[in-house]
């Protein structure tokens, strides 16, 4: 796919402090300044593609994503955590190659990169409105206003903002006192609700019916069944035993009273 800036051939890149890659030279110095200028790895483009994968049933535009960045491949390991990058006109999201991408910025209010974070904004915007029961609907500017005001506080403090947690910022936005629900089982959606008052009420012999039905135990339930049927015969005989043993020693001492010697149980005593 053919990008503009054609004097953007390779760039020089180094592994911060914080374990992101950060841009230290490039071919075209005229028109990029690379003071805090960032740029993604293979790894984080695979985390990103990952994230946008939900944005699909809400009319995501893969093209945008790929107008919005520079694919770059490593060319040469330089040494001391930099790395050489080659321009490349490949996609990231077909490419076989492990892609570095570089943000364009060089129109950073209404570039193809501003473009891209518009967009994936509205969308993930649009599902968190369709996953969560809001009281009132959330808005772009919400979530903007929100997002801005965390750039603001890191722009005080001095810490430049990377482009991937920008991105992920916007991905995983998820608004205060709703994140429990996000980090846990996927909230149904509003159609897919089903109230209790909807379920089919089961009498009470239906209900011992299906209790019982033998076709709808699982393997493990009826060898439970087996062993309950089992400890039952077994007190059962238990008890036999014992009602026949007591029965042996009050004869025994009813004989000892007579001053008899005890008599053996036989058959033909009964005849």
């Amino acid at each position: 796919m053919a990008k503009s800036a054609p004097q953007l051939e390779w760039c020089i890149v180094r592994l911060g402090d914080d374990h992101n890659w950060w841009v230290e030279e490039v071919s075209d110095a005229v028109r990029w300044d690379v003071d805090g200028l960032s740029i993604i790895d293979p790894r984080q483009v695979q985390h990103i593609i990952e994230l946008v994968e939900p944005l699909r049933d809400y009319a995501f535009e893969q093209d945008l994503m790929e107008r919005a960045f520079f694919p770059f491949r490593i060319e040469k390991d330089l040494g001391g955590g930099r790395v050489r990058l080659a321009r490349v006109k490949d996609s990231l999201f077909e490419s076989e190659d492990k892609l570095f991408a570089l943000p364009d910025l060089l129109d950073e209010e209404n570039g193809p990169y501003a473009d891209f974070l518009d967009h994936i904004t509205r969308l993930r915007v649009k599902m968190l409105n369709d996953l969560f029961d809001f009281e009132q609907q959330l808005t772009v500017d919400e979530v903007e206003d929100e997002l801005r005001e965390a750039r603001n506080i890191d722009f005080m403090e001095g810490k430049a903002v990377h482009v991937f947690a920008e991105i992920t910022a916007i991905l995983d936005y998820v608004p205060v006192g709703w994140e429990s629900e996000e980090e846990g089982e996927r909230p149904a959606r509003k159609e897919d609700e089903l109230d209790d008052q909807d379920l089919p009420a089961l009498d009470e012999a239906e209900e011992e019916r299906l209790k019982n039905d033998q076709s709808l135990k699982w393997d493990e339930d009826e060898e439970e069944d087996e062993e309950e049927e089992a400890g039952e015969e077994g007190e059962k005989k238990d008890s036999e035993d014992e009602d026949e043993k007591d029965g042996e020693e009050k004869e025994t001492t009813e004989d000892k009273d007579k001053g008899e010697p005890p008599r053996r149980r036989s058959s033909r005593a009964k005849e």
